[in-house]
C-alpha cells in the first residue's frame, strides 16, 4: 500500500497527464480533454526537446565516464591498508553526504569568471591567460555542469567499487604473483573481470542518476545560457511550471522513465547471460 501510494500513483498520474490537455485554467478544477498522443507528437517533434535529449546524453556519459575512471583509480588506491586511508575515504565521500544544492552553490562560486578560485589556479599554474567564464558561456557551460556532476558522483561510485574490490579473494592476486604476473596482468585477468558485475551495477545508477539529474544544473546555469545545459529535466521544467505546458512536460518525464526502464531491463539481461555463461 505504501508503494503504490508513494510511488506507482504519482507514476500512473504522470504517464496519464501525457495523454490530456493539461493546462493551468483545468489543472485544479480538473476534466482536462483526452487528446491521446497528440502532447507526444509535438513533444517528440518539437526541436527543443531534441537539443535536450542531446545534450543529456553528452552531459550523462562524458559525466558518468570520467567519474567511474576517477572512482576506479581511487578505489584500486583505498582498498589497500595504508596509513590515513580511513580518513581519505572519509574526506571523499563530502561531495556524497553533501546536500546536492550546497555542492552546486559552492562550485557556481569556484567557477565565477570573475572572482572564481578555478581561475585564479588556472592562471597561476599559466594554462588560462585570462579570465573564463565557466558557467555564462555557452561553449563551457556544460563543461562547468559535467565537472561538478563528477565531484558528486566520484564519491558513491567509489563507495560500491571499494566494495567489489574487497570482495574479490586475496588469495588470487598473490597466486598470480607467485607465477610472476606483473601488476597490471594482474589488474587485467583478474580484478577487472571480477569488477564487471560491479562495474555494471555503478554504471547503470550513476546513469539513473546523472540522466534524471535535475537540482545541480538548475542551481548552477538553469539551463542557460541560452540552452547550452537544458537537459531532459530542465525542459520538463519549464514545460509545466513556465509555459504550463503540463501535458508536454509529463510526456518529458515519461520518456526519462522510459529510457531508464530499457537501461535497467538490459543490465538485467547481462546479468542473466553472465550467470548461464
Amino acid at each position: 500500500a505504501l508503494v503504490a501510494l508513494a510511488f506507482l500513483y504519482p507514476l500512473a498520474f504522470t504517464v496519464d497527464t501525457s495523454f490530456h490537455d493539461v493546462r493551468i485554467g483545468n489543472v485544479v478544477s480538473g476534466g482536462a480533454p483526452w487528446v491521446g498522443l497528440d502532447n507526444w507528437r509535438e513533444t517528440l517533434a518539437d526541436t527543443r526537446f531534441q537539443h535536450a535529449l542531446m545534450v543529456s546524453a553528452i552531459y550523462s556519459v562524458a559525466s558518468i565516464g570520467i567519474a567511474f575512471v576517477i572512482a576506479f583509480a581511487l578505489a584500486l588506491l583505498l582498498a589497500e591498508r595504508f596509513p590515513g586511508s580511513g580518513t581519505m575515504r572519509a574526506l571523499l565521500l563530502l561531495g556524497w553526504v553533501l546536500p546536492t544544492v550546497v555542492s552546486a552553490n559552492v562550485w557556481r562560486w569556484m567557477l565565477d569568471g570573475e572572482y572564481g578560485v578555478l581561475n585564479f589556479v588556472l592562471e597561476k599554474v599559466g594554462l588560462i591567460d585570462g579570465p573564463t567564464f565557466w558557467l555564462t558561456d555557452p561553449a563551457t557551460a556544460l563543461i562547468g555542469a559535467i565537472l561538478v556532476t563528477v565531484w558528486i558522483t566520484v564519491p558513491f561510485d567509489l563507495v560500491l567499487l571499494i566494495a567489489g574490490l574487497q570482495g574479490i579473494p586475496a588469495q588470487l592476486h598473490e597466486a598470480a604473483a607467485s607465477d610472476g604476473a606483473t601488476a597490471w596482468q594482474r589488474l587485467r585477468h583478474i580484478t577487472l573481470p571480477l569488477m564487471r558485475p560491479v562495474s555494471l551495477v555503478v554504471v547503470l545508477l550513476s546513469f539513473i542518476y546523472t540522466f534524471r539529474t535535475f537540482d545541480n544544473v538548475y542551481v548552477l546555469t538553469r539551463g542557460g545560457p541560452g540552452d547550452a545545459t537544458s537537459i531532459v529535466p530542465i525542459y520538463a521544467y519549464q514545460e509545466s511550471f513556465r509555459f504550463f505546458r503540463f501535458g508536454e512536460g509529463a510526456v518529458a518525464t515519461t520518456v526519462l522513465l522510459v529510457i531508464s526502464l530499457v537501461l535497467c531491463l538490459g543490465y538485467f539481461g547481462l546479468s542473466r547471460g553472465e550467470r548461464t555463461a
